[in-house]
């Protein structure tokens, strides 16, 4: 989905991953108080949220070089590796589960050359390099890690520096950092979010990201991370319905592993199709850590199975079960259109399904695939955009990033200098923000599936969009915003297509959760984690209706 509609192909899962931190090789080495002649002990820290332990990370200081690794149940492991010379910061990515022998999935290498940032890609064997424009002197800040940033406070305290140019190594973003520190205490705070850390004989012992209900607590001892947590996909008790795990195949060259909900005592049933957001999804689109419980596509599975509609959902390219995790750097939301057709193609296969019913349904950038699917198959049955966005996604991520500068200008915050300089001098904020918001959002399009996405405009496809469409929207959307459900079914009007129905839902976000206020930063407030009852029913009326 599109938490900033971020993508890497699409993050980042947690909350915690949102404030993407790092630290300076050498700088740590000092943190710690120790010698660095030679390799000294490892310290875990675990990662809580609420009562919940969710992660671990561990970090080993050595000679010219700190290693650390970090592992977030059921997400992918990162090890990471700062050198003092050359300065340069390596992430290893591996896949969730992977044993401690295998071999990363991707590795990045990020090297600071002044107003930009070099970073080499591998994967499957092939190495590219890309240079991205940075701030002067920005460091390369890590994700996921809120020890990273403890560090950085320290180091940033021990130069004499109360902010710091900060390169975000996922998507690409340049910032500056605040930081206070107060006896024994310290506060780093980038975008508004803002990390707590307690220190003990200078080195960090607690760090909490308030605004998150996450601490990360430092071991006696060394901690293994949490063991991969297998998800159930299975039918509830007593369910009217079955669950089938099945592999899709495609042809390019790898499977996709999926759901197949079918209603019991139906001979040809009718089915659906659940096409995910932005960010590397399981088929259940889950959000982790960030708002446990969360499941919007079984819950919609579960919803229609009870009606006599089949539902079939899958894990993305790379994700989860699924193949395909060395195409992925590559891959744009065309290409993952090219996966939901053999979604389609291998429907049409099965004998318990009725292959001239098939309906497709999109959440978030979902919404941008859906209609791609449904114009290069025509005889799906009709389409269902849940959040899909109207406009491009250079005007999407101008309205979120800007939501961020805003933000930090309402409270008058000086955590990022140049914002903070053009509330100084009197300066036209909405174009400075607009300024500051277009090149970031430059900087970002070397990234294949970034560039596809913003130079994308969805009207374009929706003009071709013959079928039955069902426009749902959540009325406190901050990812994509309401009205662009409005220029969705004029959109589709205009070109001819009147078979069109569309619903905004008060106080709902984009997730399609109750929430007044629809801020992303604040999902891990939410108490109700359930897609609203009016969704669920008005979905599953419209397909009803449509396949009937």
């Amino acid at each position: 989905m599109m938490h900033l509609m971020f993508r890497g192909r699409r993050p980042a899962p947690a909350l915690v991953v949102a404030l993407v931190l790092g630290l300076v090789l050498g700088i740590i080495v000092n943190l710690w108080g120790r010698r660095v002649d030679a390799q000294s002990a490892p310290v875990s820290f675990v990662y809580l949220q609420n009562a919940d332990t969710i992660g671990v990370e561990t970090v080993t200081p050595g000679q010219g070089v700190v290693r650390g690794a970090l592992g977030f149940r059921g997400q992918p492991r990162v090890e990471w590796e700062q050198q003092r010379q050359p300065l340069q910061l390596t992430l290893r990515v591996f896949a969730p589960g992977a044993a401690e022998s295998a071999s990363p999935v991707q590795q990045f290498v990020f090297r600071p050359r002044g107003d930009s940032m070099a970073v080499d890609i591998t994967a499957n064997g092939q190495s590219r390099t890309q240079v991205v424009a940075s701030k002067a002197n920005a460091v390369p800040l890590m994700g996921q890690s809120v020890l990273h940033a403890a560090l950085m406070a320290q180091y940033a305290r021990s130069v004499g520096l109360t902010t710091l140019p900060v390169f975000m190594t996922s998507g690409g973003q340049s910032l500056e950092a605040n930081v206070q520190f107060t006896g024994d205490s310290s506060v780093f705070t980038v975008a508004g979010l803002a990390l707590h850390t307690t220190w003990r004989n200078g080195e960090p012992w607690e760090v909490g990201v308030p605004a998150q209900k996450l601490r990360a607590v430092r071991a006696a001892g060394v901690v293994k991370p949490p063991a991969p947590v297998k998800i159930d996909y299975s039918a509830p008790a007593n369910a009217p319905y079955t669950a089938e795990q099945v592999v899709i195949p495609t042809t390019r060259g790898y499977s996709l592993a999926g759901t197949l909900t079918m209603p019991k005592g139906v001979t040809r049933a009718p089915v659906m199709i659940t096409i995910s957001g932005s960010g590397p999804q399981e088929r259940d689109e889950r959000l982790g850590s960030v708002l446990p419980g969360y499941a919007i596509f079984r819950e919609i599975a579960d919803t229609l199975g009870r009606r006599g509609i089949a539902v079939l959902r899958y894990d993305d390219r790379g994700v989860g079960e699924s193949g395909g995790a060395d195409s992925r750097a590559k891959a744009t939301s065309a290409d993952f259109a090219d996966d939901a057709q053999s979604v389609v193609a291998y429907l049409r296969t099965r004998a318990d399904i009725d292959a001239s019913r098939i309906v497709i349904s999109g959440h978030s950038e979902g919404g941008l695939i859906g209609p791609m699917v449904a114009v290069r198959e025509p005889a799906v049955r009709g389409l269902v955009m849940l959040a899909g966005p109207a406009y491009d996604g250079r005007r999407v991520l101008q309205y979120q990033i800007g939501n961020q500068f805003k933000a930090l200008a309402a409270a008058k915050s000086t955590a990022d200098s140049g914002l903070a300089n053009a509330m100084a001098r009197g300066a036209d904020l909405n174009a400075y923000i607009r300024t500051r918001t277009d090149r970031m959002v430059d900087s970002m399009r070397a990234e294949p599936w970034m560039k596809y996405f913003v130079d994308t405009d969805p009207k374009v496809t929706l003009r071709q969009v013959k079928q039955p469409v069902l426009v749902l929207q959540g009325g406190t959307d901050m990812q994509v915003t309401p009205e662009q459900a409005d220029t969705v079914v004029a959109v589709l009007r205009a070109a001819g297509n009147r078979r069109v129905t569309a619903k905004v839902f008060p106080a709902t976000n984009h997730l399609f959760v109750p929430d007044p206020s629809g801020v992303p930063a604040d999902y891990a407030k939410l108490k109700d984690v359930h897609v609203r009852k009016e969704v669920l029913g008005m979905l599953a009326d419209w397909v009803a209706n449509v396949v009937k």
